[in-house]
């Protein structure tokens, strides 16, 4: 079946179904490729080599919103100006949005999330990014890219979608959530804090690093195999039970689509994540694995 015969209820294509929708003029495609110590090199990277025709997706200025107090490091934007992004790259309903970084979706996830926090859906990842997309023999290019203004698409926020910090706390205190931590092992336990200002992570949540979702290659691991990894955590609770964190919401949405793509749908995001947690430090703080 090809990826328009499936299309949109995947949130993942292969490098060579890519190709076939890019042949069709039908893709709207995105380089998500994104450095958290250097915010211009993934721009770089798309200006030196991207898969033809992708625009890019800046983490800090296209799909997130302005920082404030207890925002968080990546708050989410506001409608209007995700709607401004999109028209401006030329979003049109009946285009199918791909987006691929090279770090296994942390980057290009956040774009598939928020297409369906804003109620447009239709979107999807490339599969080990733009790694193999060249591995498969298929051509890049460099330079710019343009693309012609559309108007602004109607944005309706999926608000049941997240959790803000209040929440977080309560229903970890009440029991009704799981939240699943998706930085790296290190971080968690609070060994080695490269990013934000205080080490820990949040009482109660669990440690599953967004790379367990990834095989050797960076690609996603068959379903079957991700239900099982996530059932093992999980046990006995519903998928509308887990609650996605990281350091600032972005890499948590890999976990969430590795959730959907688990048969598993209905997690939600926590947003603000731990650099949000911190702001107030009040809240407390855990170190180790427990």
């Amino acid at each position: 079946m090809t990826a328009a015969g499936h299309w949109p209820n995947a949130p993942l294509i292969t490098a060579g179904e890519l190709a076939e929708i890019i042949a069709e003029g039908s893709a709207l495609l995105f380089d998500c490729r994104f450095d958290l110590k250097h915010p211009a090199q993934g721009r770089d990277s798309w200006l030196s080599a991207h898969i033809p025709g992708a625009l890019y997706a800046h983490l800090d200025q296209d799909l997130s919103g302005p920082l404030t107090g207890d925002s968080g490091r990546h708050p989410l934007p506001q409608a209007v100006s995700f709607a401004s992004f999109l028209a401006r790259s030329g979003y049109r309903p009946d285009k199918k949005v791909i987006a691929y970084d090279a770090q296994g979706g942390a980057f290009a996830a956040r774009l598939w999330w928020l297409m369906h926090y804003f109620g447009l859906g239709r979107t999807a990842l490339l599969d080990g990014g733009i790694g193999a997309w060249v591995a498969a023999g298929y051509p890049v290019e460099s330079g710019e890219v343009s693309a012609k203004p559309r108007p602004l698409p109607r944005l309706q926020p999926q608000r049941e979608m997240t959790l803000d910090a209040h929440a977080v706390r309560d229903g970890l205190e009440s029991g009704v959530i799981q939240l699943l931590d998706a930085r790296a092992d290190n971080r968690f336990r609070g060994e080695d804090e490269t990013i934000d200002a205080v080490a820990g992570h949040v009482p109660g949540a669990i440690n599953r690093p967004f790379q367990s979702n990834l095989d050797e290659a960076g690609r996603f691991r068959p379903p079957a195999e991700l239900r099982d990894g996530f059932r093992k955590i999980l046990g006995k609770r519903g998928p509308e039970q887990v609650v996605h964190m990281c350091g600032s919401g972005v890499t948590a949405c890999q976990s969430l689509l590795a959730m959907e793509l688990a048969g598993l749908p209905g997690s939600r995001l926590f947003p603000e994540s731990w650099s949000g947690w911190i702001s107030d430090r009040r809240r407390p703080v855990a170190l180790g694995q427990d």
